[in-house]
């Protein structure tokens, strides 16, 4: 008998925390089909689908910048909602014309895919995540050339899932606190607008920083914000800090929580 107590607290110690480890991660790609099963039995039936995009941000961030920073900032989103689960990051986005090149794809190693392709993955991924028992599908993107067409699918989704308990649920506040609330911050802080940036500015690397410092390159910050005019960048990134990037991250989450709280309580 004391034998089989032993190698029962063996296995225990050996396997116990590790698959509970395992079964308290938000991100659905770290789960097992039976504990994705099992999480949307327990409540957890609200799933953020975090879209994100390869593109080019200076040389000074890496391409993965917006894939990063959106799969961080939706797990700390669905944390502080307690039932959410997080879907794998959308990298694949529009960026522009291939070819001739346009936008962002006058860059080495950003990609693009066309409108109706991307349109097509949000909605077979939303309608996989209803079949699956998840009453509330959310998306947010975490760049500005997206925006309309993430509203454009779940507006799609809502009309087809209009005799159903699902809803799918556009979150623009997301995105719009990078412009608004965390753009007033860092003026309050002394920024100028020039230095804050829409890409790859102050703003944009600060909050880089914060989230995965591994993806920044401060050497190869422009040391004139003229030189960042032909190499992607609008802004002055030279004020960048993890402290500054902090305040951005904070204000994202809260922000992004209460605005996915409203949408869900609100009556169709």
């Amino acid at each position: 008998m004391r034998a089989v107590v032993v190698l029962l607290t063996l296995w225990l110690v050996t396997f116990g925390p590790a698959t509970w480890a395992a079964s308290a991660s938000v991100f659905l790609e770290e789960l097992t089909w039976t504990e994705v099963r099992d999480a949307t039995r327990a409540g957890k039936t609200t799933v953020i689908i975090p879209v994100g995009g390869t593109e080019q941000s200076g040389p000074h961030l890496a391409l993965g910048k917006h894939n990063a920073r959106v799969r961080a900032l939706a797990g700390k989103i669905a944390v502080s909602l307690g039932n959410a689960l997080v879907a794998p990051v959308v990298a694949y986005v529009p960026e522009g014309n291939i070819a001739p090149p346009t936008g962002h794809m006058r860059f080495a190693g950003t990609i693009s895919v066309p409108d109706d392709a991307f349109k097509a993955v949000l909605d077979a991924a939303a309608r996989s995540f209803k079949q699956h028992g998840f009453l509330n599908v959310v998306l947010i993107g975490d760049h500005g050339g997206y925006q309309v067409q993430l509203k454009t699918v779940a507006m799609r989704l809502n009309r087809d899932w209009i005799a159903t308990p699902a809803r799918a649920h556009f979150i623009g506040d997301y995105y719009r606190v990078t412009e608004t609330d965390y753009a007033q911050v860092l003026r309050a802080k002394g920024l100028s607008d020039m230095q804050i940036g829409t890409h790859a500015g102050t703003a944009d690397t600060s909050l880089m920083m914060a989230i995965d410092a591994a993806l920044v390159r401060p050497e190869q910050i422009p040391r004139d914000p003229r030189e960042g005019l032909t190499s992607g960048v609008a802004g002055d990134p030279r004020a960048s800090s993890i402290a500054l990037g902090q305040l951005g991250v904070d204000l994202i989450v809260t922000k992004t929580v209460a605005a996915i709280q409203a949408s869900v309580n609100a009556k169709r």
